[in-house]
Order: structure tokens, then C-alpha cells, then sequence
């Protein structure tokens, strides 16, 4: 999958239309609590502003329904933050593809930046509408897909758009670019042992990439609350923990066919109540009792991981260990980054909540990659193409 980059192309006196993952966390008041995907769009951004280029930056945020009245959804807070990472003047344009937005396409000059307002404001980005791609597509003369969180959806901005622009280049970028060359390296051609740790809540979330692994790992380490129904098919207790028992079938499938791949948990953290001040107990994996649920990896399962990762010479991370938001619950994830981190192994985390605990705990730059996408690093994972990246410009 090696596409032309926006490093290869001259972008002098052109208006370059970005398509980026801005889908920031923000407070009830607008407030930014993580910027990271802004920055992570920055080294795309640079490149085409210091050879001359002008921008366009399209970018979806949080899940309106139509029109954002209330401002919540807004991409304001985003440009103004982007303004201030780059120590220049960013303008917002109050529509997508209306009067607002064509003004201040209108206006760019070489060296400018426009944001236009939420893609999602308008529901024929989801549908993928010919009509509404068309009219974003009027607004470069370079279409550059830097989304990777979104690579693995056929919406207007990253299929009809570059579609709408095929006598025109149409690249990757850096961030792209590199999700890519590490998710595809390490299913292609991993450094063994080739670990992958899968947490979260649910079996069924995570089965199509489970399948693909068993057939290129050395080690699945299974954790997170996706675990007690694993336990549930071994013949287990789990008290009040969450399951899923119509995957119960499955989860026995995949053990039977996992074998020593497959490690499941040796012991349980465990609390009368969904709380950091319950009463807590560790016990042995399948053996819960009724008025208890498991909240951790226990911290015989978390040695034994860790163990498990000094060794290992790739690791793809994706999903928690437990409730990592909760003290105490949060010391199975912990160890297991603490091992990432401290291991020589080449290490991917898939994005979404692994990703934000390697980041509230402060290893993030001793992990070779922190994947922006959660659903699209699992995807790629499984072995899926994605449209947006194929329709792109080959090398």
C-alpha cells in the first residue's frame, strides 16, 4: 500500500485540501482537554506552508445531529488552538461548503490557513454525497488525506471527495504514512515474538482481529472485561462482571483454536461495586464470587505479562487491562505500559482509550507509535483495505 505522500509534490502556489482527524475531547464550556490530534497533523500542515502551499482543512467532531445550534460541535476552539500551535492567524469559516467558507477559500493567500466548519453539519458527508464532494473538491487543487481515524469509513471528505478530484494529485500524509507503514509492518513482518495485548469490553468488538492474529502471533494476552466471558466458556464464576453471554459459543471457538497463543488471566481484581472505595478482593480468574465484578487484570496476570513483554520484539496494544480511569483498577494497564515502555520491542498502540492511558501515564515517548485511530488501527489489524487510502495516487 505505498501511495505518493505530500512530500512528493509540488505544492507552491496551491491550495491544498486536507482532510483531518480534529475530533478532539472537549469540556461542556469548548474547552480542549487533548490536543494531540491537532499536533499530530502538524508535520503535514508545515510542509505544505513552508513550500508555499495554502491550506483548506476539513475535519469532522463528535456526533452532531444536523445543525450544531448550541455551538457544541463546533470546529472554532480547534482552529483558534491550531492558530496558536502554528503562530499565525487561522480563519474559520462558519460553514462547510456555503457562502462563509467560499469567501475564505477565496481569500487564501500562499502561507494560509482556513478551517472549515464540521463536515458532519451536513448530513451528506455520512451518506457520501456526489453533489456536497463535488463542491468540496472546488476548494483544492491537491487532495491530501491525513485522517487515519476515519480511514476505514466511505464518507464524502475521504472517498467522493478524491473521487470528485481524480485529474488532480491526490496523497497521503505524513500521519497516514506512517500509521501505515507501522500497522502494515507489523501484520506483514513482525519481529518475533510478535505480541498483542487485546483489552476493552467486548469479545465481539475484537473477534475479527483475534482470528487474524492467532495466525501471525506468538502471544495473545487477553484482558479488560472481554476476559470474563472468556471465562464464562472455560466454566468459570464471574459474579457481577460484564459479559457477553450470547459470545460464549465464540469465545470457546476461539480458545479451542488459540491453543497456547491464547493467555488468558490468572487472577482478578475485584469490587462489591463499580467505585474506588468498594470493598475489593483479588482472586483466582473464574472463581468471582456472586456479589463482586472484575475490574483488573489481578497482579499475578500483570507479572506474568510483563514478563511475557521483556521479550518481546513487536507488541500491538488495544485496549485496557481494566478500569484505568479508576484508581486502583487502573494498576493492571499500568504495569503492562510500564513493560511496553521499558521492553525493546518495536511497540503500536491501537489508538482509542490505549491510547490515552499511555498517554495520561507519561510513556507515550518511549512507545515507537501511538496510533490516532482506534477503529481504523483494528481494522487495519484484521487485514481490511480501506477505499480512501486505495483511490489515492500509487508511487
Amino acid at each position: 500500500m505505498t501511495k505518493q505522500s505530500i512530500t512528493q509534490i509540488d505544492v507552491a502556489g496551491k491550495r491544498v485540501l486536507l482532510r483531518v482527524d480534529f475530533n478532539v475531547p472537549l469540556t461542556a464550556s469548548g474547552e480542549i482537554t487533548d490536543d494531540r490530534r491537532i499536533e499530530m497533523a502538524l508535520p503535514s500542515i508545515h510542509s505544505v506552508l513552508q513550500r508555499g502551499g495554502s491550506l483548506v482543512l476539513m475535519s469532522h467532531l463528535g456526533r452532531p445531529q444536523g445543525n450544531d445550534d448550541d455551538g457544541r460541535f463546533s470546529l472554532t476552539p480547534v482552529a483558534k488552538r491550531l492558530g496558536e500551535l502554528l503562530g499565525q492567524n487561522v480563519a474559520m469559516a462558519s460553514d462547510t461548503v456555503g457562502d462563509d467558507a467560499n469567501a475564505k477559500v477565496s481569500q487564501l493567500v500562499n502561507g494560509g490557513v482556513v478551517v472549515l466548519e464540521n463536515l458532519r453539519f451536513d448530513p451528506a458527508e455520512k451518506s457520501g454525497d456526489r453533489e456536497f464532494a463535488e463542491k468540496l473538491a472546488n476548494f483544492g487543487d491537491v487532495y491530501c488525506n491525513d485522517a487515519f481515524g476515519t480511514c476505514h469509513r466511505e464518507h464524502a471528505s475521504m472517498v467522493a471527495v478524491p473521487q470528485a478530484m481524480a485529474d488532480k494529485p491526490r496523497v497521503v500524509g505524513l500521519l497516514v504514512e506512517k500509521e501505515i507503514r507501522y500497522l502494515s509492518a507489523a501484520i506483514e513482518s513482525p519481529k518475533r515474538p510478535f505480541i498483542a495485548i487485546l483489552g476493552g469490553a467486548k469479545v465481539s468488538d475484537k473477534i475479527m482481529v483475534i482470528n487474524k492474529l492467532l495466525d501471525v502471533c506468538d502471544h495473545i494476552l487477553i484482558g479488560g472485561a472481554m476476559a470474563y466471558t472468556f471465562a464464562l466458556a472455560r466454566g468459570g464464576e464471574v459474579g457481577k462482571s460484564l459479559v457477553e453471554p450470547d459470545k460464549v459459543d465464540l469465545a470457546a471457538d476461539l480458545l479451542e483454536r488459540g491453543g497456547d497463543v491464547l493467555v488468558l488471566p490468572v487472577d482478578t481484581h475485584c469490587g462489591d461495586d463499580f467505585s474506588a472505595d468498594c470493598n475489593k478482593e483479588v482472586v483466582l480468574f473464574g472463581a468471582i464470587s456472586d456479589e463482586f465484578e472484575g475490574l483488573d487484570i489481578g497482579p499475578e496476570t500483570a507479572d506474568k505479562y510483563a514478563g511475557l513483554l521483556a521479550n518481546a520484539g513487536t507488541v500491538v496494544w488495544n485496549g485496557p487491562m481494566g478500569v484505568c480511569e479508576m484508581p486502583p483498577f487502573d494498576a493492571g494497564t499500568r504495569r503492562v505500559a510500564e513493560a511496553i515502555a521499558a521492553s525493546d520491542a518495536i511497540s503500536i498502540i491501537g489508538g482509542g482509550d490505549s491510547a490515552a492511558a499511555i498517554e495520561q501515564l507519561g510513556f507515550a515517548d518511549q512507545v515507537s507509535h501511538v496510533s490516532t485511530g482506534g477503529g481504523a488501527s483494528l481494522a487495519m489489524l484484521e487485514g481490511k483495505t480501506f477505499a480512501a487510502v486505495e483511490l489515492l495516487d500509487d508511487e
